[in-house]
């Protein structure tokens, strides 16, 4: 292949190669050239090309092959010199004119057109002389040529006409008769090309839509019989622009000729003609309708349906906008004309085609403002219907024949409007709320109005309008209710108005489940009372029972939809109904035969049929099969008139049977198969037997065998016309779909007619019942009964049963004869002529398959298939056996047919060749698609085969049978799919194959087939996926981007799934490809791929689309929006804006009009609707989210400033911030509800994200501050009266986080907000029963816990510290401008409200406790409900609850803490607070039973209850925290139980029960192996530490009580405590055991190296890494609560656990002892050192038992200590990388010890070595820093009282200090901390001084003079000497000056004995005094300086 990359073809290269690979070559070779045409300067190589091309034209190319022939030569033209195109030309039209008819010269001929036609279109008027001569010859050809050569002939003539424009205007005509005549041709591949020539030629032939236009349409219609959907689409293209071009001429032809134009009446008269009477000629019109029975072919119909929607979609939406009026009353004449609806059917389908005109305009042109107009002017044309109505029916006896006739006419007109009103209502959702509230349009009324319309289709209709309104407005949907119900009440005696009512009131009642908010609970008792109050009165009046029956019935069967939560509250009484309608027994049963006439027996079956299809629970099933029977007998009996009421008891009997298990009516099968079986084959009439379930239960990917892929286009709704027999859906077949659920993906329910359903149904109990038959049954009813079926109800009801057998996979198939006689029946419909019965019989055959599962039945399966295929020649056979294989393979699976796979393939790549016949084609590709997708890996061998075949018949295969094209893009795709990540290797097989696909897909491409287009897309996201190198983007994504604008779904679909996948992994080119093509000015605008795609959303109905949509633009989001944050937020702005620009209705006429001139140019685009801005919204959230990961900067304005300064380019979100809250807040205040909330959310998170963004220019401000005015203009409207509850509960939190976040410091700015919340928690004090309900309980549930939830949160933020402190941290300089929030102010806001507060929260609590019950205790449960909840939305309550418990129990500890244990809630303050409602609920949550005189409890009792309920609650939820949990629950959970344990009365209550505390404990224990978040462990430490607060505090208590009684046993108080006499601690029971374990999970969570058990294990590493933060404070809190653990024990239980805390702390303090540089002790040392302090002075453990046992641990926990960092020292010259240990710490350590234990504990040799080597090597440091501290600690040692422990390390250690202090004359210091080492050093030898007796104080007083005198600098030493130095000096001088008044005699004898140092000395004083009065006469008043200096000094001692 890379051979052929050249730019001239390589000729060697291609004689070498076969001549089956030729084609492929040259193909590729062209593509290439195409690619680099463009690029390359041919000047010299021209001549050579132009030879090698035309050349081609005569080697007969396929299809896709001339055409990239023809693009490359009139490329090469347009670059090149022109010089030979007319020889060229010339050359082409000679081989045109050629007489060669025979099939083989046919591709060169076709190939010379092709190129005329690529000539004429790239260079257009350059070749103006030669055109008429071609045209001509053109013309001539087209009359002679075959359908292949006339559509190619076609294409080119549409190309010369693009090319030419005007200047072809003398050919017009010609082309123009020409080619009418072929718009009906035989083949719709040529019918399709007319179109688009015509098309073509209308753009300038102004004759077409003026003199012609009638002839056209005509035409139009007559092309439009017998079509295809291909052909639809193209002629009612051609149809609708033509018609469009007449009302409004395009510029440049009307200037040029004077044109007459139609007007908007002529053009529709002339449409409707197409839709009313077909394409019969008005002429002959009468003979031939006699005939045809009159009825409108339905392809004419279907294809002007579409044609209208071409003609309104050309004209654009403000065109609709203004005519909206006149063409909403032309569309809906069209239906109440009676050509339009003669038979039933006729006018559902007339019906189903202007509803489609309706949705596909109104629906996507118009804006959400023009479509609120639209919905007024529908309202009007059905105000105005129905009052004609009206007239007519309260005027009966005047003429009644024409009036009846309008009745029935208006009822269609009405279901389209309502339909039409409903769609509308329904897609503006809540923005459609001004419908509702202007009481000018009367919505309502209108559509209530038609409730009482005559015709059940119009009510129903008005029903199911009614439910669209209520689902998008839910504050409608009681009042609604409550509305109908009184009107049912009012108007009983009016079978309309029972019917309908009952309808609206069903429907409405259906729609519930679409409103997440619901319906009070009331409203289902109410239903039922109408319900049963119908049913009872039905047998009074004879004229209302019928209606009366069906209205209750049906309201029984609404009532169903609300759920179980509501029904199991009706059932006793639904039961006592149902069982009155049924008769009790056969006997009864046998007796109701004999009475009765034929009304009675309506009524009683339309009852039964009700009530079937209200309980679906078993029937007694003999009786129902008898009633059935007796239906028959009695419409024998009573005539036909009973048949539907008949038949609709059957299909509820049906329906209901086959949900049941069947072995609920097993004793009945016999009877009940008879049943069905009759039901298939007696039915009357043959046209009754169709079924709609055929094409579902095929499979999916069959769809292109059955063409039932039409049900993925836009059309889908009116597609199903032409080609299905079973009549369309209609409300009026069945009622009962008006309140079920909308099967997905349909707008408005649509039942079957019912004798289709009842088959359907039949079949479908068949299929669940045949398989529990014994096997005797079922041979006989496979061999006998089936005799008189059609062959193809049988084929598909065994499919139907095979499909449930291998679903339950319980049964097989049977024995050999049900078998063998099953296989006959299914082998035989593989030959029948109708396709959908050959692929269902092919679809049986596999799943037979499957479920038999032998090898040697499927082997006689497979060779019966081979062997048909081998002989047989006919097309059917070929077909059918063909797709058998396929289905074979594909329910068998790869391995299980893998012997047969040689032989299938063989045979299919020979059928596949056959080009006789397309149709046996495209059937073998199809199986051998499937074949390779099933066989995967097995397939590899017969890969290159297959692919060379695919790309033959790709490059042979006429474009014109696009099922053999799409076929073959499935083999491709199944292909790349078997290869798979093989294609990414390099080797030579794999690249031919890789580039096999890859032309493979190129043609594909290429295809003018959407569908063939959409295969090669989803081929190219394979390829992709598995060799993503090898797929080239840049030609890619600009494709995909024009096919998003495409008219086909499926493409469309294709396109944009490919798009998800790209954007996954290379979004950035994926958008850089796509801005490639904003400069050819194709669909992409500056916004760029994701502008488009944001767009689309608003065109879309698809669901599938739009997800992939969403996903696309969500990956575009997450890996482009941070780099590109102002596009983005542009993007999504310009969305949201939509809304607010146009919130109030003030776009008036003039602006609309004067906009009009400039919106023309570009096609104008609709405003966002409301779901694309909700999209927005949520971007805009994530987009902060993706920022928050990003960079610190986006949050943080000086940083995003400088940082900008740096880089213009830099964006950051924080400079958006503006934009942002104001995008939040047009979010927040639109009309829509779901914006609203999105709104609020968004707004949440800017709040939360950016509260701590201090404002650099005002320091201590934030930057939030200047938008409180937003803020509290977006919560408003939140909470106004009509606001439903889970937007304000939305907006509760928002407030809550906005008063917390401390941006607000001035408290009247507060209050604003405050004061939403202050009203709303009125609201909720209110209680449950006062306002009027329009929701469900549990939404009120839900608000209520919001506001309280939100109180508590802005109760927790007040007792947080304020800001003020943390701005004093970071800016100490400024520290006076801070706007200091008081303290208490926010507290000023909570304080009056507390009392109700808490009330309330405890109440909220008390609810929640009881709702997590498990449910064995349900019965504790109060039958009333609780605080905030009723009994029935007991379910939905629990999940509000399980929102909001947690701050509401962290704020309840809040105020039990502060006041709450001192408060006794009195029951009569209660009762005052809470309202009547919730009395009784209060009384039960004290455990009161209601009428008893509430017994008042003491303080202590309720406060207990109150202790109970939070340690219940908050137990009950650490247990086991589900791994969903915010953390913040966690959090809350565990602040509340510190803060409660920091009150007396908590603490005593833990203390008081040990148990409580230890389940605590274990429960926080268990916390942390789930929760790893740091916070969490901090607060559980906190806990922990408090629980064991609490417990020593009660010690003590007990302790000192003990001691005031003061017994004889004196050591008894100390015996207290854990352990008692023996030390035994006992697991589960003691609270220092659990705390121990606890702390000890902690500890080797952050520090493994601590167990040995992990520090053995292979998978530790050894290395010791520094602890975080974090770490550090979490075990520092461990160590202190370990070293406090021992105060809780006895004495015996000291010494069990002391070895373990002493053993703990020691290695930690080892451990964390680590030098830093800075010199700072890190928290856990400073901990570990306390506790050890804590530990050694331990007073209870000196008693006489445990004193030795004591010593010994002691004296170990020092020895450890010392040998650990001896072993360090010596070690550490060759461990460079250890961390140093810092001496500091351990010297420390090793001074408690002497400080703190006795001498005789640690006056031992050894032990007092260690400590006199550490000490020593301490002073030998070289840190000077060490050395002082050492100084400093020995400092402390020396002094200590006990002077036996001193003396030791007197006597050792002074000697060397004083070596150390004289040599410090040598080398002075350098810096201060060396001067400090010298300065501590000197302090000591002082205290030694001081220490000593006189008589030794001489020899002392020798040391220490002479060092400082030798610290003295002479004059001239002082002037140069370092400032430290100098220090020395004055320090050495002042200590002197110190030490001599002090021992004059002793230091006299000194002086006298060393007469040099008394001059050094003298010297120093005297320069020292100079210096003094020099500095005295600079500053006169002397005393100030000197004081303090003196001071100071003498501060040291």
């Amino acid at each position: 292949m890379e051979l052929a990359h050249s730019l001239l073809l390589n000729e060697e290269a291609l004689a070498q190669i076969t001549e089956a690979k030729r084609p492929v070559f040259i193909f590729e070779w062209l593509r290439f050239l195409d690619k680099v045409l463009v690029a390359t300067d041919v000047k010299e190589k021209q001549k050579k090309l132009v030879e090698q091309l035309t050349g081609l034209i005569s080697s007969s190319p396929g299809p896709p092959t001339r055409k990239l022939l023809a693009k490359n030569l009139a490329a090469l033209y347009s670059i090149g010199d022109t010089f030979t195109v007319f020889q060229t030309l010339d050359k082409c039209n000679d081989i045109i004119k050629s007489k060669d008819d025979t099939a083989a010269y046919l591709p060169t001929k076709l190939a010379a057109v092709a190129c005329v036609g690529a000539f004429y279109e790239k260079m257009g008027r350059m070749l103006g002389s030669s055109f008429p001569e071609t045209v001509n010859n053109l013309l001539k050809s087209l009359k002679s040529a075959e359908s292949q050569g006339r559509s190619e002939i076609l294409m080119s003539l549409q190309k010369v006409l693009n090319g030419l424009g005007g200047a072809a205007a003398s050919c017009h005509r010609d082309i123009y008769k020409n080619a009418r005549s072929l718009l009906t041709d035989r083949s719709m591949a040529v019918r399709c090309a007319v179109a688009k020539c015509l098309l073509e030629l209308q753009n300038e032939a102004v004759f077409m839509w003026t003199a012609e236009l009638e002839n056209v349409a005509t035409l139009c219609f007559k092309a439009l019989e017998n079509s295809n959907y291909g052909v639809r689409v193209a002629v009612s293209k051609l149809l609708g622009t033509v018609m469009a071009t007449a009302l409004i001429p395009k510029q440049a032809t009307v200037m040029r000729q004077n044109v007459k134009r139609a007007t908007l009446e002529e053009v529709l008269e002339l449409m409707a003609t197409g839709f009313l009477r077909g394409g019969s000629g008005f002429l002959k019109s009468g003979g031939e309708m006699l005939k045809v029975g009159g009825s409108v072919n339905r392809e004419v119909r279907v294809g002007v349906t579409q044609a209208y929607v071409v003609f309104v979609t050309t004209l654009g939406g403000q065109w609709l906008e203004r005519n909206f009026a006149t063409f909403l009353s032309h569309v809906l004449d069209l239906v109440s004309h009676p050509r339009a609806t003669q038979t039933h059917v006729e006018a559902v389908y007339s019906r189903r085609c202007v509803s489609f005109i309706l949705r596909a305009t109104v629906g996507s042109l118009l804006g959400e403002k023009a479509q609120i107009a639209a919905a007024k002017e529908i309202c009007q044309a059905i105000g105005k219907q129905m009052k004609a109505v009206e007239a007519v029916v309260n005027d009966a006896n005047s003429e009644n024949k024409s009036g009846a006739a309008d009745v029935a006419a208006s009822q269609h007109v009405m279901v389209c409007a309502l339909q039409e009103l409903g769609s509308l209502v329904q897609s503006l959702n809540a923005t459609a709320s001004p419908l509702i509230q202007e009481p000018s349009i009367g919505l309502l009324e209108t559509v209530t109005s038609v409730l009482l319309h005559p015709s059940m289709a119009a009510r129903l209709a008005a029903a199911w309008c009614l439910r669209c309104v209520a689902v998008a407005l839910p504050f409608q949907l009681t009042p609604f209710l409550d509305r109908c119900a009184e009107r049912l009440n009012n108007l009983k005696t009016s079978p309309e108005a029972v019917s309908g009512y009952s309808f609206a009131m069903a429907a409405l009642l259906g729609g519930v489940h679409q409103c997440p908010l619901g319906i009070p609970h009331a409203k289902g008792k109410m239903v039922v009372s109408i319900a049963e109050d119908l049913l009872r009165t039905a047998a009074q009046n004879s004229r209302l029972s019928l209606q009366r029956t069906q209205a209750g019935w049906l309201l029984l069967g609404a009532l169903m939809t609300l759920g179980p939560s509501v029904v199991r509250y009706h059932l006793p009484k639904m039961l006592l109904l149902w069982r009155n309608v049924f008769p009790r027994s056969l006997k009864e049963l046998e007796a109701e035969k004999a009475r009765g006439d034929s009304f009675t027996w309506q009524v009683t079956l339309e009852g039964r049929a009700g009530a079937l299809i209200v309980e679906r629970t078993p029937v007694t099933s003999p009786l129902s099969l008898q009633m059935s029977k007796m239906c028959q007998i009695l419409i024998k009996a009573h005539g036909a008139h009973l048949k539907a009421s008949a038949a609709m008891v059957r299909l509820r009997l049906y329906d209901i049977l086959a949900l049941l298990p069947p072995k609920t009516y097993e004793g009945s099968f016999n009877a009940l198969l008879r049943e069905l079986v009759a039901e298939f084959t007696l039915t009357d009439n043959s046209a009754n037997t169709t079924t709609s379930l055929l094409r579902s239960l095929c499979h999916y990917d069959d769809s292109v065998l059955l063409g039932s892929w039409l049900q993925e286009t836009d059309h889908k709704s009116i597609e199903d016309q032409p080609n299905s027999a079973s009549g369309s859906g209609a409300l009026e077949h069945d009622p009962s779909s008006i309140y079920l659920r909308i099967p997905a993906g349909e707008a408005v329910p649509g039942p079957l007619p019912l004798g289709v359903s009842v088959i359907d149904a039949s079949v479908a109990l068949f299929g669940v019942v045949f398989p529990h038959v014994s096997y005797k049954h079922r041979s006989v009813y496979i061999s006998v009964q089936f005799q008189n079926l059609t062959n193809a109800l049988f084929v598909w009801i065994l499919l139907r049963w095979v499909s449930s057998v291998s679903k339950f996979r319980l049964y097989t198939l049977g024995p050999e004869e049900v078998r063998k006689s099953a296989l006959t029946l299914v082998m035989g419909a593989l030959d029948n002529p109708n396709p959908i019965l050959r692929c269902a019989a092919g679809e049986a055959l596999g799943r037979m398959a499957q479920v038999v599962g032998e090898a040697s039945f499927i082997a006689r399966m497979a060779q019966y298939s081979f062997d048909k295929l081998k002989s047989a020649r006919d097309v059917v056979s070929r077909t059918g056996h063909s797709l058998a294989l396929g289905c074979l393979h594909r329910y068998v699976g790869g391995i299980g047919s893998g012997q047969h796979l040689k032989t299938s393939v063989s045979i299919l790549l020979a059928l596949a060749q056959d080009g006789t016949s397309p149709e046996v084609q495209t059937w073998s590709l199809h199986s051998l698609a499937l074949i390779v997708d099933s066989s995967g890996p097995m397939y590899r061998g017969y890969v290159e085969p297959t692919l060379s075949l695919v790309l033959t018949l790709l490059l042979t295969v006429p474009p014109s049978h696009t099922e053999v094209h799409q076929c073959l893009g499935r083999c491709l795709g199944a292909i790349i799919t078997t290869v798979g990540p093989e294609l990414q290797g390099n080797g030579a097989t794999i690249s031919t194959i890789r580039s096999s696909c890859l032309v493979g897909c190129a043609i594909t491409q290429d295809h003018s087939d959407s569908l063939v287009q959409a295969a090669a897309i989803s081929c190219l996201q394979q390829l992709h996926m598995f060799a993503p190198r090898h797929v080239n983007l840049s030609s890619l994504v600009p494709s995909l981007c024009v096919h998003l604008c495409s008219s086909h779904l499926l493409l469309r679909r294709a396109a944009v799934a490919c798009l998800r996948q790209l954007a996954q992994r290379e979004a950035s080119e994926v958008c850089e490809y796509a801005m490639s093509l904003a400069k050819n000015g194709v669909n992409i605008t500056e916004t760029g791929l994701e502008g488009v795609l944001f767009g689309m959303l608003d065109r879309e109905t698809d669901r599938k689309l739009c997800s992939d949509i969403h996903d696309t633009l969500g990956h575009m989001l997450s890996s482009l929006a941070v780099e590109n944050l102002s596009h983005w937020l542009m993007l999504c702005k310009d969305v949201l804006a939509a809304s607010s620009g146009k919130c109030s209705d003030e776009m008036d006429d003039d602006t609309m009009f004067t906009t009009l001139g400039e919106e023309d140019k570009s096609k104008p685009s609709v405003a966002p609707r409301w779901a694309t801005r909700v999209f927005a919204a949520d971007c805009l959230c994530r987009v902060i989210m993706l920022c928050e990961n990003a960079n610190k900067a986006h949050f943080d304005l000086a940083l995003a400033r400088s940082a900008r300064l740096k880089n213009p380019k830099n964006d950051f979100l924080v400079l958006h911030l503006s934009d942002l809250i104001r995008m939040a807040f047009m979010a927040a205040t639109d009309h829509s509800n779901q914006l609203r909330m999105a709104g609020l959310q968004a707004l949440e998170d800017i709040i939360k994200k950016f509260a701590a963004v201090p404002e650099p220019e005002f320091p201590g401000h934030v930057i939030l501050e200047q938008y409180q005015a937003n803020v509290g203009a977006a919560l408003r409207p939140a909470f106004s009266q009509d606001t439903p509850s889970d937007i304000t509960a939305k907006a509760c939190q928002v407030c809550s986080a906005w008063i917390g976040s401390g941006v607000v410091s001035d408290l009247n700015d507060l209050r604003r907000v405050h004061n939403l919340l202050v009203s709303s928690l009125d609201k909720v004090q209110a209680g449950k029963g006062s306002s009027s309900q329009l929701y469900r309980e549990s939404a009120t549930t839900m608000e209520k816990l919001a506001v309280l939830k939100a109180w508590a949160e802005v109760n927790k933020a007040e007792t947080k510290p304020k800001r003020v402190s943390k701005s004093t941290e970071e800016d100490e300089d400024d520290f006076g401008t801070v706007d200091e929030l008081p303290p208490d102010s926010l507290i000023t806001l909570v304080q009056p409200e507390l009392p109700a507060l808490s009330r309330l929260w405890l109440a909220a609590l008390k609810d929640y406790a009881l709702l997590t019950l498990p449910a064995e205790f349900a019965t504790q449960l109060p039958p009333d409900g609780g605080a905030f909840y009723t009994p029935e939305t007991i379910d939905t309550a629990r999940l509000h609850y399980r929102n909001s418990w947690a701050p509401i129990l962290h704020a309840v500890a809040l105020w039990l803490n502060s006041t709450g244990f001192n408060v006794s809630e009195s029951t009569e303050e209660t009762a005052a607070a809470l309202p009547n409602s919730q009395k009784r609920a209060t009384s039960i949550m004290l455990n009161q039973t209601p009428g008893t005189p509430p017994t008042t409890k003491s303080l202590p009792e309720i406060n207990k209850d109150r202790m109970h309920l939070i340690l219940g609650v908050s137990i009950q939820f650490l247990c086991s925290p589900r791994p969903e949990e915010p953390v913040e629950h966690v959090t809350s959970c565990l602040q509340a139980l510190h803060t409660l344990l920091d009150s007396p009365c908590a603490r005593i209550h833990i203390a008081e029960d040990q148990l409580l505390g230890v389940e605590l404990l274990s429960v926080l224990h268990r916390l942390l192996l789930t929760w790893d978040p740091p916070s969490v462990q901090l607060l559980v430490t906190g806990v922990v530490q408090q629980i064991v607060r609490a417990a020593q505090d009660y010690l003590q208590e007990k302790r000192n009580t003990l001691n005031e009684d003061d017994n004889e046993e004196k050591e008894n108080p100390l015996a207290l405590g854990e352990g008692g006499e023996s030390g035994g601690l006992v697991p589960g029971k003691s609270l220092v055991f659990a705390a121990m374990e606890l702390l000890m999970f902690i500890l080797v969570r952050h520090m493994p190296h601590l167990s040995s058990k992990v520090s053995d294990s292979p998978s530790h590493v050894a290395a010791k890494s520094h602890l975080s933060e974090e770490s550090a404070r979490l075990v520092a809190a461990t160590v202190n609560i370990l070293s406090d653990l021992p105060s809780l024990c006895s004495p015996a239980g000291c010494m069990t656990i002391l070895p373990t805390i002493l053993f703990l702390i020691t290695r930690v303090l080892k451990e964390t002892a680590v030098k830093s540089a800075d010199n700072q002790v890190p928290p856990p040392v400073t901990a570990a050192l306390q506790g050890i302090k804590t530990i050694v002075t331990l007073p209870t453990v000196k008693t006489d038992e445990t004193q030795k046992q004591w010593t010994g641990l002691i004296r170990s926990t020092l020895a450890s200590i010392l040998e650990d960092s001896h072993m360090v020292d010596h070690t550490h010259k060759n461990l460079t990388s250890k961390p140093l240990l810092d001496e500091v710490s351990i010297l420390t350590a090793i001074a408690l010890f002497l400080w703190s234990a006795s001498t005789e504990i640690i006056g031992v040799q050894s032990l007092q070595n260690g400590c006199m080597n550490r000490f020593r090597s301490a002073l030998n440091s070289s840190d000077p820093w060490v050395q002082a501290k050492c100084y400093q600690l020995l400092l402390s040692v020396f002094q200590h009282t006990n002077r036996a422990l001193s003396t030791p390390y007197i006597h050792s250690l002074a000697p060397i200090m004083v070596e150390k202090l004289k040599a410090v004359e040598r080398s002075r210091p350098n810096n201060n901390l060396e001067l400090l080492a010298v300065q501590e050093g000197i302090k000591v030898l002082e205290t030694l001084v001081a220490l000593g007796e006189e008589q030794n104080r001489v020899q002392l007083l020798a040391l220490l003079v002479p060092t400082l005198i030798s610290y003295l600098l002479n004059e001239n030493a002082f002037a140069s000497a370092s400032t430290a130095s100098k220090d020395l000096h004055e320090f050495a001088l002042q200590n002197l000056m110190h030490i001599g008044p002090l021992y004059p005699h002793a230091f006299k004898t000194v002086m006298g004995a060393a007469p040099e140092l008394k001059t050094r000395l003298e010297t120093a004083v005297r320069a020292s005094q100079a210096s003094q009065a020099k500095a005295a006469a600079r500053q006169p008043p002397p005393t100030v300086h000197s004081t303090p200096t003196i001071k100071l000094k003498t501060s040291f001692f």
